[in-house]
């Protein structure tokens, strides 16, 4: 289908569009496998997610001064986590993802 879109339409589409196209195209050449994207599911929103829970428990109350106290506050939190921290929270995504693609966008507990 994109490449019908590409050779057939290839002055009306954005460049921006090959470009992602030959990205995917380099990444099944890599023997990867993609996922198919979710339908729209409040069950993946972004603020749920494991590290932006944690995240936003670090960052209560803290007031900011400058762009500078933010940013040291944010590698502060990344560089306190330990690898499993982010292995975990990947890991729990993941599962939640497939969840969502399974139940096509139902809501689900």
């Amino acid at each position: 289908m994109h490449k019908k879109l590409f050779v057939k339409q290839a002055s009306l589409i954005p460049p921006a569009c090959t470009y992602h196209n030959s990205q995917f195209t380099n990444i099944h050449e890599l023997g990867c496998e993609t996922l198919k994207h979710p339908p729209y599911s409040p069950d993946l929103s972004s603020t749920d997610y494991h590290f932006f829970k944690h995240f936003d428990n670090f960052l209560r109350e803290e007031i900011f001064r400058n762009k500078e106290d933010a940013v040291n506050t944010c590698v502060e939190f990344i560089n306190s986590r330990t690898p499993d921290f982010y292995c975990n929270g990947t890991g729990t995504l993941v599962k939640r993802w497939k969840k969502c693609i399974e139940s096509n966008g139902n809501y689900f507990d």
